[in-house]
């Protein structure tokens, strides 16, 4: 079997399903042909019971999982587990950009509030306007919930700061207090991926607007 990788879209000397194999892996973000290559050929020769494991993860990643109706966080059921618990703190909201952000915020242990998830930010020149964010769901849940704070944890990048902007203006006539949180992560950075301790730093170190 040739097993050599190829220029994206040249056709592959090998067996055609090992092929679809290596252009599926290929979709998913940061993961080059090499990589999907070997992942392929990792599944290829992992015996059957670990393969249908794999195999059944995803199928329950896709029929099972949906969005709490509230936050928009990743959940199981209409409200999410962070929701639900009696042990969180009612009065604070946690603005973020994708459910990725909260497991990120969720390891370092130093927030206790609930989250909102937009789906995104502003960003014009890719068609994601505020229509297409979850701003008016935030604002319903301001006149239905008794908030008192809100933290804007944004990216620190171009389009963090001018959805950060945007909300400032929407909030700070409703009276409620609205923080940031600090600038422990770089500028450009990604909240998904800085460490533990820099987010917590963040976290507690936010600032009021």
């Amino acid at each position: 079997m040739d097993s050599r990788v190829f220029n994206q879209g040249e056709k592959l000397n090998i067996a055609e399903p090992l092929q679809r194999a290596i252009e599926e892996f290929s979709k998913f973000p940061g993961i080059g042909r090499k990589t999907a290559q070997r992942l392929s050929l990792f599944l290829l020769k992992t015996n059957e019971d670990s393969f249908n494991n794999f195999i059944n993860s995803m199928v329950d990643l896709k029929k099972k999982l949906t969005f709490c109706s509230r936050c928009y966080n990743i959940s199981e059921d209409e409200l999410c587990e962070i929701c639900r618990s009696p042990k969180r703190e009612k009065t604070t909201i946690c603005v973020v950009e994708e459910a990725s952000d909260i497991i990120a915020i969720e390891r370092t242990n130093e927030y206790m509030g609930m989250y909102h998830v937009l789906g995104g930010v502003l960003s014009p020149l890719s068609g994601m306007t505020h229509d297409r964010l979850k701003i008016k769901e935030l604002l319903t849940r301001l006149k239905d919930e008794n908030i008192e704070e809100i933290i804007l944890a944004l990216n620190p990048d171009t389009e963090g700061d001018a959805t950060t902007l945007y909300l400032l203006n929407l909030l700070k006539p409703l009276g409620i207090r609205v923080t940031r949180i600090a600038r422990g992560l770089p500028i450009g950075g990604d909240l998904e991926f800085a460490d533990e301790a820099t987010i917590g730093r963040a976290l507690t170190g936010r600032i009021q607007l």
